[in-house]
């Protein structure tokens, strides 16, 4: 099949062929026909199998009747609105639509937090066919009447699973309230939890299920291995790796936001360039970072999972899972970067003791069992252990250590040399004095000279006490 069997426009094969594409990937051969008959939709891919485009170039053809060059925003009402989790799919997302369009008179805008948004009002008075957008932005320029979704005449969801897992229901009902009835639904991700086929029940309208891989798969090229190493020593492993494996780029998860910023300093620190990217970095921060990591300035990117999602990195060899995610999906999305358009990857993951039931529910999610392998003996400089190496949580001893933790000899107790003339025996008693204690009389109260005076307090004369 190719893309001109789908029956795209002119302009859009052109558009294709300049990005050198010339056959469509299988979710692409099934969604792009069935938007294109305004079925609502329910793709189901494992990341880098060409969803952006399998949603974006249906719906740049069905609004393009629409496209003209007027300069008037009234002729430019919003029509398509296109919802992502994260600022970095949102961008990702936006640029497909500019690269495929450029030949269509159709405008097309993003919006998402953590930036300036008066731009953002400037490009929205200005008109604009298609707006993708992050729910909480989105939000925040419905509130400042900034943006009218009264026009819209398709909705996307992508990612629609982790906007829900980001805790993003709320704003998207409330964005759902505001849209037009009458509208084609899609929704797109590679996953689907019960969660996310429930919400589809209640949005869509006799969707079309597209499901080109078994439920929860990742991607067939994609090889797996599992270091078993103490946490106190994957740092120093990670590095051994990427030295000795000649690691050019590698994209390197972490749990917290905090633990990214100190893995990437001590890796600098090593002598590796490495940079962090994470919610907490600014727009210029996490697009500066990503822009050394794609031009190889800086070989290890060191993210959260808010980055595993919307990161398109072409021909990324590595995803290293320098700790094992919560929650099972999430591996999924992690090495989603990896093996992406048909090219081969790898995924590693350093594992601890106290991570082995992390990897069990990954690997139940996976219906697979993954390779292990201890670490490799290597020299390295030994440092005192930085909280990130530090675990935290400390592993409980085994059934062994307890066993010889137990049975072990208990130490002789030794007596301390005794000073002389010491009985240290006995309870502490304070030596009884022989010496009288000195009467010391009250600064300023004169002692009586009389016995009867000292019983009724001293005698004073009548002419003092008037005074």
């Amino acid at each position: 099949m190719t893309f001109e069997s789908l029956n795209l426009l002119p302009e859009l094969l052109r558009a294709v062929a300049d990005q050198g594409y010339t056959e469509p990937t299988p979710i692409q051969a099934q969604a792009i026909p069935a938007i294109l008959q305004r079925r609502d939709i329910m793709g189901c891919a494992q990341t880098g199998t060409g969803k952006t485009a399998g949603f974006t170039l249906p719906l740049l053809q069905l609004l393009a009747p629409q496209a003209n060059a007027s300069p008037s925003p009234a002729r430019h009402p919003t029509r398509a609105l296109v919802l992502t989790p994260t600022r970095e799919l949102a961008a990702q997302v936006e640029e497909s639509v500019r690269v495929y369009g450029k030949y269509l008179a159709l405008r097309s805008t993003v919006v998402y937090g953590g930036v300036d948004i008066g731009p953002q009002k400037k490009a929205l008075h200005g008109g604009v066919e298609i707006l993708v957008a992050t729910p909480g932005r989105l939000l925040d320029h419905l509130q400042q009447r900034t943006v009218n979704l009264s026009r819209v005449e398709f909705l996307v969801l992508d990612e629609a699973d982790r906007m829900l897992d980001m805790g993003f229901l709320p704003d998207i009902k409330r964005i759902l309230a505001v849209l037009p009835a009458q509208r084609q639904n899609l929704l797109f991700s590679a996953t689907f939890s019960d969660d996310i086929r429930k919400l589809a029940h209640q949005l869509l309208r006799q969707p079309l299920m597209i499901e080109v891989a078994r439920r929860n798969a990742t991607a067939d090229l994609v090889s797996h291995q599992v270091y078993e190493v103490p946490a106190a020593r994957k740092r120093a492993l990670l590095a051994h790796l990427i030295r000795s494996r000649n690691i050019p780029q590698a994209l390197v998860f972490v749990r917290m936001k905090r633990d990214a910023n100190r893995l990437a300093r001590e890796l600098v620190r090593d002598g590796i360039n490495a940079a962090a990217i994470h919610s907490d970095r600014t727009q210029l921060e996490r697009e500066q970072a990503l822009a050394d990591f794609k031009q190889g300035r800086s070989p290890v990117l060191v993210a959260t999972d808010i980055a595993a999602r919307g990161l398109d990195i072409e021909e990324l060899p590595y995803v290293i899972n320098y700790e094992l995610p919560y929650a099972p999906e999430d591996y999924l999305h992690r090495i989603g970067r990896t093996a992406r358009a048909g090219l081969p990857g790898e995924a590693i993951s350093l594992m601890c003791s106290d991570e082995t039931k992390l990897l069990v529910e990954i690997e139940k999610l996976l219906k697979r069992t993954l390779p292990r392998a201890s670490a490799p003996e290597f020299h390295h400089e030994d440092r005192k252990p930085h909280r990130l190496d530090e675990h935290r949580t400390p592993a409980k001893p085994d059934r062994h250590d307890r066993h010889e933790k137990r049975h072990a000899p208990k130490p002789v107790a030794t007596s301390k040399p005794k000073a002389p003339g010491i009985d240290f025996s006995k309870p502490y008693e304070p030596a009884p004095s022989t010496a009288p204690k000195p009467q010391v009389s009250h600064p300023l109260r004169r002692q009586p000279s009389h016995p009867a005076a000292a019983l009724l307090g001293g005698f004073s004369s009548p002419t003092k006490s008037h005074k």
